[in-house]
């Protein structure tokens, strides 16, 4: 291997509950529509989308000789494999609040096989993978720094997201390693599929937000209203996706790693209330919190 050492041990933890199937609100973020709506449309995404990253990581597995990055791709296809089976618990829950969450996910899983695994090679489908986990990644920046942006959040639901981002953290480098070690990606390439992936992402996720304000009742002009104060609070200076900014860039920086910057806030508090508690992933985001003085 050519790249950098993997700062974090990948562990899947299995068999987590978060109380999914308890009284969680329909408006679950502060009652807040927008809010909970996006990141209800990030867990109608996550089944489909984390099936795609396994399958274009799986499709270099057999080039693999070396048994480190073979452990580490079988343990990123478990952690990924277990944000699966939790997401869809959770699209449970908002599909008995009256969504039509199999025909959303089908349509992200149709386009991603349709389009991407249809029309694109190898090389660049997983170039496109490293590209979304590095999204999936620094999104750890914004939920736990010190303005406590997830505060109205329904515990359960924020315990769920900061476990997947705990994990996403682990195994940030598997997907970018087999991108560029095994499939010989180049640097135009991986920036042509950060590219991508940049419009990608926010797009699928506006478009299933979308759908299920519809389903949800509201009318063009509520939307509209809605999405206004919606993307204001994604993009104002002090705003979610403010602490990504300066992690984002650094993939277009000639010899980037995702292991450059090994050090995430929250990450060993999280570790060690997760251990303190037994396991419990509620517990663990909560004391987590706690011991930030979020």
């Amino acid at each position: 291997m050519t790249t950098p050492v993997a700062q974090h041990p990948i562990v899947p933890r299995e068999k987590l509950n978060f109380g999914l199937d308890g009284d969680i609100p329909k408006y679950w973020f502060g009652g807040d529509p927008f809010k909970s709506r996006f990141w209800d449309a990030l867990s109608i995404i996550f089944p489909p989308g984390e099936k795609f990253f396994m399958t274009c990581v799986r499709d270099f597995r057999d080039q693999v000789t070396d048994p480190k990055m073979l452990q580490e791709i079988k343990d990123f296809n478990k952690q990924e494999a277990q944000h699966g089976i939790v997401h869809r618990q959770d699209n449970e829950r908002i599909r008995k609040q009256g969504i039509d969450t199999e025909a959303l996910s089908a349509w992200v899983e149709n386009f991603l096989t349709n389009r991407y695994r249809k029309w694109y090679s190898r090389s660049y489908t997983v170039a496109v993978t490293a590209a979304l986990e590095h999204f999936t990644s620094i999104i750890a920046h914004s939920m736990f720094d010190q303005r406590d942006l997830l505060k109205e959040a329904d515990p359960r639901v924020r315990a769920m997201y900061a476990w997947h981002a705990i994990e996403e953290v682990e195994h940030k480098g598997v997907a970018y390693d087999v991108m560029v070690d095994v499939a010989k990606v180049g640097y135009f390439k991986r920036v042509l599929a950060l590219v991508d992936a940049t419009i990608l992402f926010p797009a699928t996720i506006f478009y299933i937000q979308r759908k299920m304000l519809i389903q949800d009742g509201f009318t063009l002009a509520q939307r509209m209203k809605l999405m206004a104060g919606g993307i204001w609070w994604l993009i104002k200076p002090n705003g979610l996706l403010a602490p990504m900014a300066k992690a984002y860039w650094t993939y277009y920086r000639v010899g980037f790693h995702p292991w450059q910057e090994s050090e995430q806030r929250g990450y060993t508090e999280w570790l060690a209330a997760f251990k303190g508690s037994g396991g419990d992933p509620v517990k663990a985001s909560e004391q987590m919190r706690q011991t930030l003085a979020m």
